[in-house]
């Protein structure tokens, strides 16, 4: 027993009145040859806990599989090598020599020609606030607001196995668990860059007394190697005249790790004004016994892949769903979606027979707001404008919502109890009015909740949202088919989306960035026999 370490699971809600008492299950593993615990599960043992008897209410030894092996499934250093066989680029460090390009000053964070407030919450983990960008069109004197507030409201991971020691594995991270709660110190080097400045987080304990959690965000400058715009013109008799500006980004990241999977939260705000918002899942698969070791047994749904001897990697979800409560320019705004509309033009003067232009749509009401990126509808853009303010030559100032992959919505049946509790999932775009008491997706209490409040709850008043103070709310959604590459430990996975600026500024942003400094920068292919640095 000395080998056998167990976890809490929350139980769901599947119909009936509401719960009227705290329990959860208990699953047991055995961890003794290896850290990942997780991949050596007691396949078909679960124990029922009284959360507030804090006593044993249920019992269950269904299955009798194999315990998976431990041998290969450990990612630490020490067990994997050395040796160390993996192909490993060449170590690389930043240099600032004349020091970091930020400031901090308590919370408040200025980079370039941003402003904005890092804060931590034990439920949302990092909180971004009163985010504000310099209008370099006034010399950087003015400063317009862009972001009120922005955080993670809720991470949504059902699994797809309907066995009963499967079918209540619906996780609801922030509400269920808590995402600051489940913050570790960052580690230098690894999960922040030589560069990267660190902020602690400050939390209520469940005795009430405050919590410090060291190193819990880092923040830093972002050199990728990217650029951020150039051009080079040729069309002039003998000048050849070439203009480029390197991209530099400042990241906050904090890390969650949610029992077996980790969540790296970037937010990464940008020179132009954009503010891209990523998500990485990495971390450990929740794995299965079974009694399969090779596919080829493998006859009917077995609801995974088998990844491993004995060990079977379960179909599942993640829906990871930002609060973001856009101030474009002001607090009145409306949410504007542009559809690419086809033209068809048989009898015009030209040869041309079709072209595409744009149809533009004001939401009046919360129902228009809800967009499904999957729907398969033509292409659209989808812009927060701020109808009272307006660029020299007429347009609404607007940030637009870019998606950067990962627009899965889910697909399970309406009425399915999970389902329920996570509505908001089935479409990746919401707009609701600002209410001081909606922040969380999943409803207030989201342990054994019902799905009678949340976001979707919310929005069936379909209130007005045109020219009033609203909110975006947007999910990076990923059906994750298991793979054996993501075993033992799983590569990075990312999705997210860009805040970019639309019609905001009078004219490009960047136009007056310095050009970037040449420091014995050698000429021709670095890559050639002899080359200096």
């Amino acid at each position: 027993m000395d080998d056998v370490l167990c976890a809490v699971f929350p139980v769901g809600w599947f119909g009936g009145e509401p719960p009227r008492r705290r329990v959860a299950k208990v699953l047991c593993f055995v961890a003794g040859a290896t850290a990942n615990f997780y991949a050596r599960p007691l396949e078909g043992v679960t124990l029922v806990v009284d959360l507030d008897r804090m006593a044993i209410v249920g019992y269950r030894d269904r299955v009798a599989y194999p315990v998976p092996k431990a041998e290969g499934t450990d990612y630490r250093a020490g067990k994997v090598g050395p040796p160390y066989t993996g192909t490993a680029p060449a170590p690389g460090v930043v240099v600032q020599p004349e020091g970091r390009g930020f400031h901090i000053d308590g919370h408040v964070v200025r980079w370039a020609n941003w402003e904005f407030h890092v804060g931590f919450d034990m439920r949302a983990g990092t909180v971004i606030s009163l985010a504000s960008v310099h209008n370099a069109d006034a010399g950087g004197a003015q400063r317009r607001q862009v972001l009120y507030r922005g955080f993670v409201s809720e991470i949504f991971v059902p699994y797809m196995d309907p066995v009963e020691e499967w079918y209540y594995r619906t996780f609801l991270d922030a509400g269920e668990y808590g995402l600051g709660l489940w913050a570790f110190p960052l580690q230098p080097g690894g999960d922040c860059p030589a560069n990267a400045a660190y902020l602690d987080g400050y939390f209520s304990g469940q005795d009430g007394n405050p919590v410090e959690g060291k190193n819990m965000i880092c923040v830093f400058e972002r050199y990728a190697g990217d650029v951020a715009w150039r051009h080079t013109e040729a069309g002039f008799p003998n000048q050849l005249i070439t203009e480029v500006r390197p991209d530099v980004s400042l990241v906050v990241r904090m890390v969650v790790s949610a029992g077996n999977y980790d969540y790296i939260l970037d937010w990464e705000f940008k020179t132009s004004g954009s503010i891209k918002l990523a998500v990485s899942l990495t971390g450990l698969l929740e794995v299965k016994g079974t009694a399969y070791t090779h596919a080829n047994e493998v006859k009917q749904d077995a609801h995974g892949t088998l990844v491993s001897e004995n060990t079977i990697a379960v179909y599942h979800d993640h829906y990871v769903t930002y609060h973001l409560d856009l101030d474009v320019d002001g607090t009145n705004n409306s949410f504007v979606k542009s559809t690419v509309t086809a033209v068809r033009d048989p009898g015009g003067d030209m040869p041309r027979r079709s072209y595409w232009t744009v149809r533009r749509e004001v939401a009046e009401r919360e129902a228009d707001g809800q967009v499904d990126l999957g729907a398969g509808g033509p292409p659209a853009d989808l812009v927060f404008v701020n109808p009272g303010k307006k660029t020299r030559i007429g347009n609404d100032v607007g940030y637009r919502i870019v998606p950067a992959g990962a627009t899965a919505a889910s697909v399970l049946d309406d009425d399915d109890f999970p389902q329920r509790r996570a509505t908001y999932c089935k479409k990746q775009v919401w707009v609701t009015p600002y209410s001081r008491s909606e922040k969380w997706a999943s409803g207030l209490y989201a342990d054994q909740s019902t799905g009678d409040d949340g976001l979707a709850a919310w929005s069936g008043r379909n209130r007005a949202i045109r020219g009033e103070d609203i909110v975006l709310w947007y999910t990076v959604g990923l059906h994750h088919v298991p793979c054996q590459e993501d075993f033992p430990v799983m590569p990075t996975l990312s999705g997210g989306l860009e805040l970019r600026p639309s019609n905001f500024f009078e004219r490009n942003p960047l136009m007056r960035t310095r050009p970037a400094r040449r420091h014995g920068q050698p000429i021709g292919n670095c890559s050639c026999a002899g080359a200096s640095s």
